[in-house]
């Protein structure tokens, strides 16, 4: 079965063109429910360049579905068996104003958009730089 991966390498996701915010902002709680956006940025945010984008969006899947630790390895090869969505499509760059940065090793942090790092990663001529999906066409 073929793996596919939504790991970048020395790159840096921008927010999307039509992103509403001007700072990183903090996802919103949805009553007592994490949003995938809540996963996503207390996942990175207290881990920096310790998971891959891969390792982020499958543990969103897995809370989401409410999986047991022993459905977690068979899940993740399903999971990854066909293409999945990358960060480009994160709410967190599309919604909440965070630039992801994705290190050699495909490892991730996020810098919210009106930050120095963030217009520093922007420039950087060694890193390949790529907008986020816009939310509307």
């Amino acid at each position: 079965m073929k793996v596919h991966t939504t790991n970048y390498e020395n790159t840096f996701i921008e927010v999307a063109a039509d992103c509403p915010a001007t700072t990183g902002e903090v996802p919103p709680m949805k009553g007592d429910t994490k949003t995938v956006a809540g996963i996503e940025y207390e996942m990175i945010s207290k881990h920096p360049y310790q998971f891959s984008s891969d390792d982020v969006l499958f543990k969103v899947f897995a809370e989401r579905k409410d999986l047991t630790e022993n459905e977690l390895e068979e899940a993740r090869k399903q999971f990854f068996s066909k293409g999945q969505a990358c960060m480009r499509a994160s709410p967190l760059t599309k919604r909440y104003g965070w630039g992801v940065h994705n290190d050699e090793e495909g490892k991730i942090a996020i810098y919210s958009c009106d930050s120095p790092e963030y217009k520093k990663f922007v420039k950087d001529s060694g890193l390949k730089t790529v907008k986020a999906m816009k939310s509307s066409r």
